[in-house]
């Protein structure tokens, strides 16, 4: 056994574990979803009331919480699961309660960068702050209309190990290329399911189209669908 296969091992023991035990306290998952949210806020402070002499320490508290966050984002899909109190809004909620942590941890950063006149990066995490919450809106406008699109690299898992990296390594300068990672990669995912969902769109209607051709009906309808 390989040393990162004994940790996965290890990491899903723990992790079961844990929900094992929330299992038995009755926990609603919805509420720990919103733990979870409250306690991106608080990482989210970290950052905004960061200053230039403790940006450092101030960071790595934020990164550490944020994992902490984490795995509340990982155990109320799970403790649902175990505790039969799996629902479509329970869904819905944790997807919302995801699109506030998000928020709340770019407008921390925007603040700590806003509070020390760095204007040029404002304008950065504004932009990431966007095209993240445009990810996840493509993929659920898209699946609303053709069912499903999973394409793309920039999930939200994927955002918030740069966000942690950036923020754990601060001292060393590494939230500015994490930034940048997440600018470019969340734009790269939006534009493919924009793709994406526009080849599947317009392959479900040449296949409509193939379908309704052979009957006079059924070719008018057919060429009002090419138009």
């Amino acid at each position: 056994m390989t040393w990162t296969s004994a940790f996965g091992k290890g990491s899903g023991w723990l992790l079961q574990k844990i929900v094992n035990g929330l299992a038995l306290t009755r926990i609603s998952p919805n509420m720990l979803t919103f733990i979870g949210l409250v306690i991106n806020i608080i990482a989210a402070c970290f950052f905004g009331f960061a200053r230039a002499n403790n940006a450092n320490r101030m960071f790595l508290y934020a990164g550490l919480i944020i994992i902490g966050a984490g795995v509340f984002d990982m155990v109320d899909g799970r403790v649902a699961r175990k505790t039969n109190q799996v629902s479509v809004f329970g869904a819905f909620f944790d997807s919302v309660m995801d699109r506030y942590s998000d928020v709340a941890i770019f407008f921390g950063l925007l603040i700590f960068y806003a509070r020390g006149n760095r204007l040029f990066y404002v304008g950065l995490v504004g932009f990431v702050m966007t095209a993240c919450v445009m990810v996840s809106y493509t993929r659920a406008r898209a699946e609303a209309l053709i069912g499903t699109c999973k394409v793309g690299f920039m999930e939200r898992p994927e955002r918030i190990v740069c966000v942690i990296l950036g923020a754990l390594c601060y001292r060393w300068g590494v939230m500015a290329p994490a930034l940048w990672v997440l600018a470019l990669f969340a734009t790269l995912t939006v534009i493919h399911r924009i793709r994406y969902t526009y080849l599947e769109t317009e392959r479900r209607k040449l296949q409509a189209v193939r379908e309704l051709r052979g009957t006079s009906k059924g070719n008018e309808v057919a060429t009002e669908l090419l138009r």
